[in-house]
């Protein structure tokens, strides 16, 4: 009897054992998962901070930039508040590395500077003062410091991309397999030694899709076949070839929506327009010249009749040209009514369409006549500026208006291309571009 108790109660202690074993063996995986889990939070927490002080570096830049050639106290105090707002975005990303290996003293330094500086020039501003000489070489010592934070952050967020190991152990082994970023930042640091004491589509193109289409209010609804007849002429292909969908395309702007291999598009509902066409194809590289494709894209529109487009802007990626053509109206530019072509540079195939910004934006305008003249608009400008071309354009300014303004192309001292946009009736500006133009590319920023 007492060997049977005896076997009950091992049995039982190890029965026990077991199940401790089994629970320490559980709650240990589940603090393993919540030890990996948290090194993740902070793996993404490191990558997305580099990534942040990138983009505000970047932003930073290019409001600073701006900043050199405002000239009205409505611009300057719009701009100062940009910079305010971007210089606090970089401190909170870099905020969440750990600056105390790094020693980012001056990285600091120079934020808290912008954000100090673009404070007092929205005070300058919004007193009506003009932004004086002594403002404008201080923002042209803090452009030139920005810039070189901002060629420092990219070149750190592309190492730590293609880098094999984690951004956590990489921060955590600076004097070794993390070198290069403490040599980052150290280069960084090093650039700012003298900041003074104390920012493809084209422009516009942000707003162009926010509205309810204009071009199609009031038009008849068209039938799925002669959508598809429709999509077969800019597609290139037989209409049978195009299939339907699994889906049409709801919300503002309802439309038929087609594919076929390599290809897809859709026609609007109401008045039957082509919104976009894609062909998906490999374009392994370029043989044809930018002029060349200029003129393929030309063609297209040409080709389905459609006229009256100036072309703007264009970019190269991956060997396709994208270009952009706005609607012009009685020498009035509309940046507003939009059109992009893309085409391949292997062979000048169209592998791109879209028309969704001219279809939200077309509609019959009537301006009344400009009470500023582009010579009066000039005179205002900054002295950093010699204009060399003026014209007419219109400019969304947010979702729902836009405004005639005069295009006042623009040189700087180091031949860097200003675009400044002064509305026609009051004189003020309303927004300041800077060309970037490259082999195979014109953007602004």
């Amino acid at each position: 009897m007492k060997t049977v108790i005896f076997k009950r109660t091992i049995v039982r202690i190890v029965s026990f054992s077991l199940a401790i074993i089994s629970v320490l063996a559980a709650y240990n995986i589940i603090y393993m998962r919540r030890l990996s889990g948290a090194g993740r939070q902070i793996e993404y927490s490191y990558r997305q901070a580099v990534e942040e002080l990138a983009q505000s570096a970047d932003s930073i830049s290019a409001t600073l930039t701006k900043g050199l050639y405002a000239s009205s106290p409505g611009m300057m105090t719009r701009l100062s508040t940009e910079l305010l707002s971007e210089a606090e975005s970089a401190r909170a990303a870099l905020a969440r590395l750990p600056s105390s290996e790094l020693d980012l003293e001056r990285t600091n330094k120079f934020l808290s500077q912008v954000g100090a500086y673009a404070y007092s020039l929205s005070q300058t501003a919004a007193s009506g003062s003009r932004i004086s000489y002594d403002d404008y070489s201080k923002l042209s010592q803090l452009a030139e410091s920005a810039k070189s934070i901002k060629e420092s952050l990219w070149e750190l967020k592309t190492r730590l991309l293609t880098d094999d190991s984690s951004v956590t152990v990489l921060f955590d082994e600076l004097d070794d397999s993390g070198a290069y970023i403490a040599d980052s930042f150290s280069e960084l640091e090093k650039g700012l030694s003298d900041s003074p004491k104390l920012i493809y589509d084209g422009p516009f193109s942000d707003h162009i899709l926010e509205r309810t289409p204009r071009l199609t209010k009031g038009k008849k609804e068209v039938s799925r076949e002669e959508a598809r007849e429709k999509a077969s002429v800019y597609c290139g292909i037989e209409a049978w070839e195009l299939k339907d969908s699994e889906e049409d395309e709801l919300g503002r702007m309802p439309s038929y929506c087609f594919n076929a291999p390599g290809v897809s598009c859709a026609v609007t509902k109401n008045g039957g327009y082509i919104s976009y066409m894609v062909k998906s194809r490999e374009i392994k590289d370029s043989k044809i010249s930018l002029e060349e494709a200029l003129v393929y894209s030309r063609g297209y529109l040409d080709s389905l009749g459609i006229t009256g487009m100036s072309k703007t802007y264009y970019e190269t990626y991956n060997n396709v040209l994208t270009v952009n053509y706005a609607y012009l109206e009685d020498d009035i530019l509309c940046y507003t009514d939009l059109i992009k072509v893309s085409v391949a540079l292997d062979n000048g195939e169209i592998v791109g369409f879209d028309a969704r910004g001219f279809i939200v934006n077309h509609h019959e305008r009537s301006f009344p006549k400009e009470t500023v003249s582009a010579l009066e608009c000039q005179s205002r400008l900054s002295p950093k500026l010699s204009v060399v071309d003026s014209g007419l354009a219109v400019i969304p300014l947010d979702s729902v208006n836009e405004k005639l303004c005069w295009e006042l192309e623009c040189r700087t001292e180091d031949d860097t291309t200003v675009l400044v946009y002064v509305n026609a009736y009051t004189g003020q500006e309303e927004e300041i571009l800077i060309l970037i133009e490259s082999e195979g590319s014109a953007l602004t920023i």
